[in-house]
């Protein structure tokens, strides 16, 4: 259109055919080069639009190259400022109320041992104390409820087991997963593992380490149909540096679509605030594998 205003063409009046075709087509030129460059510096916004629709704050580190005009350059930073704030206001967050949650498991932990657990002992001793100066016709029921109140006890100290696990503070990570895998190896569920002796951690990532895998296998025992689990915990060394990596696999159903739970949900909470890394897909032949990738502290070597 400009070639066609400052050119020397001259338009005659009225327009002759010829004239009014060269005209249209250099307006229908400007039109689609005008659409043409739009597209182009839209571009950056359309991405931005996208990014915005399917940002997840438990999948972090996902930022957008700085592209485009002035205008549209400042706002993809500001984009990627807040989603460092967001992120790093959510680990935040996460990291006290799961800290909450773990005062909160140790205080019921404890009351179950020492007040409910400590009660049910005292039934037990009173009972068999009856039991022993009671005819024999009766004696019977007697153990019975002797029997019944014995298992309630164990029930509620597998509970407080689980809820504050009192071997990984005592004796270690590799013997609180020993300890997993036998507690979950009953009713048709076989649980085999492979454990190596890992560096120190420290206490949240082993903690973390634990309750992930208690998760997977509470799941699994619960929803899978699985006959048999596989639960690895390996030390691995990679170009960004030592890392020990759980992995666990069944042979159940799979994820079948199902969406994203609030146990799973849960523990990608867990690994960010270690900064680990966590996968869940389907697992070869069936079933699903669950891996987390926890990087060793610096100062630690992996042998």
């Amino acid at each position: 259109m400009v070639l066609l205003m400052l050119g020397p063409v001259t338009v005659s009046t009225p327009v002759v055919l010829t004239e009014a075709l060269i005209l249209t087509g250099g307006l229908a030129a400007m039109l689609v080069a005008n659409a043409a460059l739009l597209r182009v510096g839209l571009r950056p916004l359309d991405r931005l639009t996208r990014t915005m629709t399917t940002i997840d704050l438990l999948r972090p580190g996902h930022r957008l190259v700085v592209t485009g005009q002035a205008g549209i350059g400042g706002l993809i930073r500001a984009f990627n400022t807040m989603l460092d704030r967001l992120e790093a206001e959510r680990a935040a967050s996460t990291a006290r109320a799961l800290s909450a949650q773990e005062s909160e498991r140790h205080r019921i932990a404890q009351e179950l041992h020492d007040e409910i657990g400590q009660t049910l002992t005292a039934v037990l001793l009173e009972l068999k104390h009856v039991a022993d100066q009671t005819p024999p016709p009766m004696r019977a029921q007697l153990h019975q409820v002797q029997e019944s109140t014995r298992n309630g006890l164990d029930e509620i100290r597998r509970i407080a087991r689980r809820l504050r696990p009192g071997v990984l503070e005592e004796l270690g990570l590799t013997s609180a997963l020993k300890a997993l895998a036998a507690e979950f190896s009953t009713g048709g569920l076989t649980v085999q593992h492979r454990l190596d002796h890992c560096p120190d951690l420290g206490r949240d990532a082993e903690l973390v380490l634990y309750r992930v895998a208690q998760e997977c296998l509470t799941n699994t025992a619960r929803h899978a149909g699985a006959r048999r689990v596989r639960l690895v915990l390996a030390r691995r060394s990679a170009a960004v540096g030592a890392a020990v990596e759980l992995c666990i696999r069944d042979d159940g159903r799979g994820l079948v679509g199902a969406p994203e739970g609030a146990g799973i949900r849960g523990m990608r909470e867990r690994a960010l605030l270690v900064g680990a890394d966590l996968t869940i897909g389907p697992a070869a032949g069936g079933g699903t594998e669950v891996r987390l990738w926890v990087p060793v502290p610096a100062g630690e070597r992996v042998i």
